[in-house]
């Protein structure tokens, strides 16, 4: 097996999960007007004042993204598994952890990515400081991947489950927690004028340690769920 071969294989994977989210990118947009939903609902809960929604505003928008995220993170491999074609990428002959991670960066692409793009106007919409802007959005660049490569994890544990939703809300959100803890506190740690750096060099950690691990703890969770 040539690694010419792989890299066709892991193009071809990616072109393939490129055109079905282009064919169903009404889908793509569910994401972000969830984000808005639960952005707008917190003035409503709270009050108008700026002061009190910029005190929440970093945290509001990392919770946000992150519910917002679950909401797609059931269609990972859903569709995959539906068609078969899920049980054809565990017979390949290319190496399967490879070909997952393709699956979950194009997941993070397509959903994760333009979440980051709005996060500016949904903190915005709560009065966060523009000092505060400039940290979350690398920390949001750093604990989105994160949380894609996580997720990953235990979908691939759950896909084979019928109405596997709430399993998966109850596996991944916990493990969703440090990652929130670290960005969330980056950006209180920056609007009150502490050094910030810290909690981001923790999430790049965390993110460069998943990177290697996750899509192989991936492949084998799929193997044991498709067995």
């Amino acid at each position: 097996m040539s690694s010419g071969s792989t890299f066709s294989a892991c193009a071809a994977l990616v072109r393939r999960d490129l055109t079905l989210v282009w064919r169903r990118r009404g889908d793509a947009l569910n994401p972000i007007l969830f984000a808005l939903i639960v952005i707008a609902l917190f003035p409503l809960a709270l009050g108008p004042e700026p002061q009190q929604l910029q005190r929440i505003a970093a945290g509001v928008v990392f919770v946000a993204l992150l519910l917002a995220g679950l909401l797609a993170l059931d269609t990972l491999f859903r569709s995959d598994y539906e068609d078969g074609s899920l049980e054809q990428l565990v017979l390949s002959p290319h190496p399967l952890s490879l070909l997952l991670a393709c699956k979950i960066a194009v997941h993070w692409l397509t959903t994760a990515l333009p979440l980051i793009v709005v996060a500016p106007l949904l903190g915005e919409l709560l009065h966060l400081a523009d000092d505060v802007r400039w940290v979350m959005l690398p920390a949001l660049l750093l604990a989105t991947p994160l949380l894609s490569l996580i997720g990953a994890v235990c979908v691939a544990l759950t896909v084979g489950m019928h109405r596997s939703g709430m399993l998966l809300a109850l596996l991944v959100l916990p493990l969703y927690v440090p990652v929130l803890i670290f960005g969330a506190g980056a950006c209180n740690a920056a609007q009150v004028g502490l050094p910030y750096l810290a909690p981001l060099l923790w999430l790049a950690a965390a993110l460069v340690l998943a990177l290697v691990l996750a899509p192989l703890a991936c492949a084998a969770a799929l193997r044991i769920s498709l067995s």
